[in-house]
């Protein structure tokens, strides 16, 4: 870029280095704005005879130019692009969704020199006409060099983000207690309401019984029937692992376990299985309270009917500090 003070009649079509104020202190016109010819005509009405500008060089893009190109390539799903002033470009929910962010992408795409990207947690979730994203650009101008680099490898390697959308998604829940279900159903269900509701949704399917390897596995199997997006399993015992009765009924009715235990405080406990594509989870301890745990972190994805992985529960350890 090559800033200049320049004749306020001849500055049509440049780049303002700086924001103009009137005298009184009022904004007129920001930083980056290209001057239009009413523009021009205000100026003069304010008195002003030159003014700082800046305009493009060979082998440079504007700032809203470059941002717009970036995020329209960086994420895909629920979301629409919604370029603002000062070369920066907002990615706007659409609808309820889940967020799903690759880090290590991000990461090498924040090290260039030329625009960074800043994104909500991955897992998270967010309502209709939220923010999810911004792409900032360095101030007026990028190198047009730089500015394919980074598109190149959004295109090779890229999404970023998507916005998988949570829609009327059916969710199933059993309780189980040693001696009774409806035990564990009055000393959870107002708080498994509370957890949903944040997203939400409600209980679709509700079952409740006692806690023997029998009993869970009919349970299981009729909920299964349902095709719920996802199966949570309110349990008043906490297991020592998959071989207690929890995973050996998730095991009977044909489940396959993916995770046992998570980086996560609360719900280190966690037990994920899946059966075909339908999650199974038991979190003991977890609908005890209605402050955040790890239930929280995987219900969005599994709402929007992701298939979370054992590597990605893995993953939560950095911020599964959550108490």
């Amino acid at each position: 870029m090559r800033a200049q003070t320049v004749d306020v009649k001849s500055s049509t079509g440049r780049i303002l280095c700086c924001t103009v104020f009137r005298p009184g202190g009022k904004k007129l016109l920001a930083k980056g704005h290209v001057i239009s010819e009413e523009d021009v005509r205000v100026l003069e009405a304010e008195g002003m005879e030159t003014i700082w500008v800046t305009e493009l060089e060979d082998g440079e893009v504007g700032e809203d130019n470059a941002v717009a190109a970036v995020a329209s390539e960086m994420g895909c799903g629920s979301f629409e692009i919604r370029v603002a002033a000062g070369g920066r470009a907002n990615l706007v929910a659409t609808e309820n969704c889940c967020l799903l962010v690759d880090d290590e992408l991000l990461k090498q795409i924040n090290c260039t020199a030329s625009v960074v990207i800043a994104t909500a947690l991955n897992f998270s979730h967010a309502l209709a006409g939220q923010r999810v994203a911004t792409v900032k650009s360095a101030p007026f101008a990028v190198a047009k060099e730089q500015l394919e680099a980074v598109i190149n490898i959004l295109k090779e390697r890229g999404p970023i983000l998507q916005a998988r959308p949570v829609r009327s998604p059916a969710v199933g829940v059993l309780y189980t207690d040693p001696i009774s279900g409806d035990r564990a159903r009055q000393l959870f269900e107002n708080i498994m309401r509370q957890r949903l509701e944040r997203f939400g949704v409600n209980p679709n399917f509700v079952l409740a019984c006692t806690e023997d390897e029998n009993s869970v596995a009919r349970s299981l199997q009729h909920l299964l029937r349902s095709k719920p997006c996802v199966i949570l399993v309110a349990s008043t015992t906490a297991p020592a692992g998959p071989e207690d009765v929890i995973g050996q009924a998730m095991l009977r009715v044909g489940a396959q376990v993916e995770r046992f235990l998570a980086p996560v405080e609360p719900g280190n406990l966690l037990l994920l299985a899946y059966k075909d594509d339908v999650p199974v989870v038991s979190a003991p301890g977890c609908f005890r309270s209605a402050k955040p745990n790890v239930v929280d972190l995987v219900l969005p994805p599994l709402l929007a009917r992701y298939h979370i992985t054992g590597w990605e529960i893995a993953c939560l350890g950095h911020g599964g500090l959550l108490a």
